[in-house]
């Protein structure tokens, strides 16, 4: 592999998940997050001066050791937090993992990085797993301190450089779990070539004892959880060719 020094800051990595990306993945979460979404599971990841620092060298001689388990369809899922705050460590990374024939999937939620780092990292990425959180401005307000213009701004470079689109939407009850916000989701995603699937996320709250342990309140914790069958009928809303 052709060395590189750049550093970023690691929260975690898993060696093995079978729900980041296509077949079985190593993942690389990152830390640092601009967002603050309502029913975020990994609040520890929010801050930008925790973690361990790690160069793309360390980080990628780790994920190889996996390489065997991954077959045809796995690879290297980088996570976060939010990945595109550390564009530059994650597309030297994802270029050390193109060397090696391993495929590269970035799980984002479309903020943190615009123009040329944006369109670089773009480059080396495979298949990108892009989390909508709302169809509509005032969701991503209310509940995330982000933006969907940003998020579409997103998608509409990962279509241009190619990249395939895995779309991802928690269903939260009372807020965003009708018929009529999954129909406005599958029309964001009509815009988009790249978009092969939608994946419906029930909320839940096992994240709790994180914020317990963080002295955070969780603004959800009054909010039922989301049940599969609830999840699985709303997809029902989704037509065949986007789901798996």
């Amino acid at each position: 592999m052709t060395s590189d020094a750049t550093v970023g800051r690691i929260h975690s990595v898993m060696s093995m998940g079978g729900v980041d990306g296509p077949g079985i993945r190593c993942v690389v979460f990152l830390q640092g997050c601009p967002m603050r979404c309502a029913y975020c599971h990994n609040p520890d990841t929010w801050t930008t001066e925790g973690g361990d620092l790690k160069s793309t060298e360390e980080i990628a001689e780790k994920v190889l050791r996996y390489r065997t388990y991954f077959g045809k369809d796995g690879g290297l899922t980088v996570s976060g937090g939010e990945p595109l705050m550390q564009a530059e460590f994650v597309t030297g990374l994802f270029g050390l993992m193109r060397e090696e024939g391993i495929s590269t999937c970035l799980d984002t939620s479309g903020h943190g990085c615009v123009g040329e780092k944006l369109d670089k990292l773009l480059a080396q990425t495979d298949i990108t797993l892009c989390d909508i959180k709302f169809t509509e401005e005032g969701g991503y307000k209310r509940y995330t301190k982000g933006s969907l213009e940003h998020v579409q701004s997103f998608l509409k470079a990962a279509d241009a450089a190619g990249v395939r689109i895995w779309i991802r939407h928690v269903v939260v009850p009372g807020i965003n779990d009708s018929r009529e916000n999954i129909e406005k989701l599958v029309e964001i995603a009509g815009h988009y070539r790249g978009v092969e699937r939608i994946e419906l996320l029930p909320f839940h709250k096992m994240c709790i004892p994180k914020y317990e342990a963080l002295g955070i309140e969780f603004p959800l914790a009054d909010v039922p959880e989301c049940s599969t069958a609830r999840a699985e009928e709303l997809a029902g809303f989704i037509p065949s060719e986007y789901r798996a």
